[in-house]
């Protein structure tokens, strides 16, 4: 099922109506071989069947346990590795069929680790002014002054720009990346979990910085983190990803407010709350591991572990999202209804 934007097609794409991103059935399956010149056994499902649009000037975010597709997904919309299966369009066009000079300057990734995105070796100058140079949009006094403008936009200082990296912290290596993400005036940014390793304090400044620059130049979002409360502060809708599948979709509060999934439900839960005196949560302990991505269980793929799995429907029908609202969707046999419970279902 593709969830689509109401009267959405490919030509109001074009023309700057309708979702600027359509994800149609998105596969990407890793081979797995014994040595570098035998067939292959079996293949890792990265991401195995996706379906999404992203709208322009929005933020979504892709929330999951690790190894559940996030980063996978996000290279896929890049353009970055092939697809095994599937469609995703850009503006209304395949980004398979688009120039890649055009595509690298309208899409812009800014990584978990800013400090290894950069060349130690390089000024700051160089490392936010290449993408100009490259483009030859740039040289010499004009690309000063422009590498000036962007670390202004981002909340640093123009004299920052004769520094090297190994001389900022954290939080600044990552407003260098954002500068250098600015650069080519995008239309897009992935960001791959920008404040993991940012302390909470800086966290917050990079977030309020994200929004601030996205209200001023209309920029779309995809937001991938680990963190629920982060996702919950700058994202409109968020995805719930497990094992290569999009399990849940919905705006922000709705699904904070009204999760349907049981896995859903198992991260809401696992939130730290902010005081002793916060309203306590029932805490959802999943029992077992995530199970393989090279050889999926049958039916829904998180039946091994949900609660209100049932036996001869759950392992044996896979699920599609369904909506239950306009905005909200959800892959589940027994969707959770609307503020209650997990019910557990017996044979």
């Amino acid at each position: 099922m593709t969830i689509e934007s109401p009267e959405s097609n490919d030509s109001d794409s074009a023309n700057g109506v309708g979702p600027l991103i359509t994800i149609s059935n998105a596969r990407k399956w890793f081979p797995i071989k014994a040595g570098m010149f035998s067939p292959v056994k079996a293949h890792v499902r990265a991401v195995d069947g996706v379906d999404m649009e992203i709208n322009r000037g929005e933020t979504v975010g892709i929330v999951g346990e690790s190894g559940c597709g996030k980063t996978t997904l996000g290279r896929l919309v890049m353009g970055l590795i092939p697809m095994t299966n599937g469609t995703i369009t850009f503006d209304g066009e395949d980004i398979r069929e688009i120039d890649q000079k055009e595509l690298r300057q309208r899409l812009q990734i800014v990584f978990q680790d800013p400090g290894g995105s950069m060349n130690p070796r390089m000024s700051v100058r160089s490392i936010v002014g290449e993408p100009l140079i490259v483009n030859g949009l740039a040289d010499g006094a004009e690309l000063t002054k422009k590498v000036a403008e962007l670390l202004s936009v981002v909340g640093l200082k123009p004299n920052h720009m004769n520094r090297f990296p190994h001389e900022f912290s954290g939080g600044q290596k990552q407003r260098i990346a954002l500068a250098r993400a600015l650069s080519l005036d995008p239309d897009f940014i992935l960001l791959d979990e920008p404040t993991s390793a940012l302390d909470v304090s800086v966290q917050a400044q990079v977030l309020n910085l994200l929004d601030s620059i996205q209200k001023e130049r209309g920029l779309t979002f995809i937001f991938i983190t680990h963190s629920l409360n982060v996702v919950n502060h700058i994202s409109d809708r968020v995805a719930v990803m497990y094992l290569g599948k999009i399990v849940e979709i919905s705006e922000t509060d709705e699904l904070f407010a009204n999760p349907a999934h049981p896995y859903t439900h198992a991260l809401l839960s696992a939130i730290p709350q902010p005081s002793v005196s916060a309203e306590k949560t029932e805490r959802i302990v999943l029992s077992g591991d995530v199970p393989s991505p090279a050889n999926p269980p049958s039916g829904c793929s998180f039946h091994t572990r949900c609660p209100i799995a049932v036996k001869g429907k759950c392992d044996v029908d896979e699920p599609q999202l369904e909506s239950l609202t306009e905005e909200h969707q959800v892959a589940c046999h027994f969707p959770v209804e609307f503020g209650g419970s997990l019910p557990i279902h017996t044979e």
